[in-house]
């Protein structure tokens, strides 16, 4: 098996395993492989580092023999289908448009969203929107303390 990191044609960068190169460049030409962000069956190699191994002849022969030897071809890969893509591309686009909104009308705290938070919930400061940073834990304090708070699936800003 070999691992490849790849790329959309949107830039978008993910990892792919494969029986061996030419595994790859079969799914390639028949456009199985497609960007868990966008959709996308454009695909080509990212530039990667090589991996160097570390240690003795003994690791590289135990890294040798846990890779299993398979006789059988890899079962060929479902395509997704049209609809899944384009569902995909409206949940992104919804995703996107609600950054916006959050960033055009909220204040950013940072990594004192519960200290802020708090200080808004008990009074202490004028009321206002805000979003930051903060971890599950602090969040699941918040929560059992009456605060109103919700996680956002927050894409990244260069993907919107």
């Amino acid at each position: 098996m070999i691992l490849f990191d790849l790329k959309c044609s949107l830039d978008h960068r993910f990892e792919g395993w494969f029986r061996n190169g030419a595994a790859y460049d079969a799914q390639v030409a028949a456009h199985a492989i497609t960007c868990p962000v966008c959709g996308d069956a454009k695909v080509t190699k990212a530039p990667m580092a090589p991996a160097i191994a570390k240690g003795g002849r003994s690791r590289e022969k135990e890294a040798v023999a846990a890779v299993p030897s398979v006789t059988e071809p890899a079962p060929a890969p479902t395509a997704v289908p049209d609809a899944v893509k384009e569902a995909q591309a409206e949940i992104l686009r919804q995703l996107r448009d609600l950054r916006r909104q959050v960033e055009k009308n909220a204040d950013y705290v940072g990594d004192r969203f519960a200290e802020e938070a708090r200080k808004i919930h008990y009074g202490e400061v004028e009321s206002r929107a805000i979003y930051g940073e903060t971890s599950p834990q602090q969040a699941e304090a918040l929560r059992e303390e009456g605060v109103p708070v919700t996680s956002i699936p927050w894409l990244p800003a260069e993907n919107g």
